[in-house]
């Protein structure tokens, strides 16, 4: 690299390194740093504390000043959670400054009200970098995006020993936090349903985002008569979520939507199957071993009955426990790394 360094300023929620609030919009934001300051950019980042993306008056004051103090004609990568929580601000600056937005997830997915805004806003700034290809389609479909402004960088994966197999298999991990929008109910009534068989089930996520629905789950739980081989660990990191992985079969991800799934490349990147909801990018991050195979089983979203299905065919048929499991480790091999993963917002942010 020649001549002077190329800069970015970096606008995230506070709190990413924060291990008791682990999520995998904070990891890719952390990687990306890193992987940017590697490649040789200097990077100012900005951590703007605030509850992202329900940003109230204090919160959209502090991005305001934050964006106030950086030179005109500076690039400048704001996490979405950040920026289209407060569309208005970051508008007003993408005159004066060049502004790249990162989607992890559209605010408009799940709000019709925050859509007219949000598209507003990324019609708006120079460039837009979704995390990954389904993202993109959405945002291009529904906000009318021109294509050739949403660049594509998808998380990427560390590099990992293969799990230990099992014969039994029955050894269930779920990561995300327990909320509804990650199907923990789901996955209960789909436990529930197959209680006849032998299994445990590791549930590694927050336990504080949504109490009442932490409460309903364990009282479910007690009255279906599997409270004894559920386990709601709350969140882990480092190396205590890596032993969670080593000591599962299957991941397990119920979820009603999700942009990507950085858990499921985390659980292939061991070679460890994948039962998943087929649903948003999931099925992009699930991918294909070089072969064809799909590395685990993908089922209808918010139906129980297709997950406890899938559930009990993964414990009676041997079978098809080796054949995700031979699909899973040749995944393993084709995932992306960090590196390109910061190679590719760093051509986004280059205009490239």
């Amino acid at each position: 690299m020649t001549g002077a360094r190329p800069s970015v300023h970096a606008v995230v929620p506070a709190g990413i390194d924060d291990p008791a609030r682990p999520s995998g919009g904070n990891v890719y934001d952390r990687r990306v740093v890193s992987g940017l300051t590697e490649l040789g950019w200097s990077v100012v980042e900005h951590a703007l504390a605030g509850p992202w993306p329900d940003a109230g008056a204090a919160s959209a004051h502090a991005l305001r000043s934050a964006l106030d103090d950086v030179p005109d004609g500076a690039t400048v990568l704001v996490d979405g959670l950040v920026g289209c929580a407060a569309p208005m601000v970051v508008s007003r600056q993408a005159r004066r400054l060049r502004i790249v937005v990162l989607m992890h997830l559209p605010l408009g997915v799940h709000a019709l009200s925050r859509r007219s805004a949000e598209g507003a806003l990324l019609g708006r700034v120079a460039g837009v970098v979704a995390t990954s290809d389904w993202t993109r389609t959405w945002l291009v479909g529904h906000y009318g995006l021109d294509p050739s402004r949403v660049a594509v960088a998808v998380p990427g994966t560390d590099v990992a020993p293969p799990v230990a197999t099992r014969p039994a298999g029955d050894r269930f991990l779920c990561v995300g936090a327990v909320t509804p929008t990650k199907g923990h109910d789901l996955l209960l009534d789909a436990l529930a349903g197959i209680r006849d068989l032998a299994w445990d089930c590791r549930c590694v996520g927050s336990t504080e985002i949504e109490p009442a629905f932490v409460a309903a789950i364990r009282e479910r739980a007690v009255r279906t008569g599997v409270a004894d081989r559920l386990e709601l660990t709350g969140p882990r990191t480092g190396r205590d979520l890596a032993a969670a992985y080593d000591a599962a079969d299957v991941l397990v991800l119920p979820s009603r939507a999700e942009t990507y799934g950085m858990v499921v490349t985390e659980a292939l990147a061991r070679g460890l199957p994948v039962i998943a909801s087929r649903v948003g990018g999931v099925p992009e991050a699930v991918g294909r071993a070089v072969d064809g195979c799909v590395p685990g089983v993908l089922v209808p979203p918010g139906d129980p009955d297709a997950l406890a299905a899938a559930l009990r065919s993964w414990l009676v048929d041997p079978a098809l426990r080796d054949r995700k499991r031979v699909a899973a480790r040749a995944r393993r091999r084709t995932l992306p790394t960090w590196t390109q993963t910061a190679a590719a917002v760093a051509a986004a942010l280059e205009g490239r």
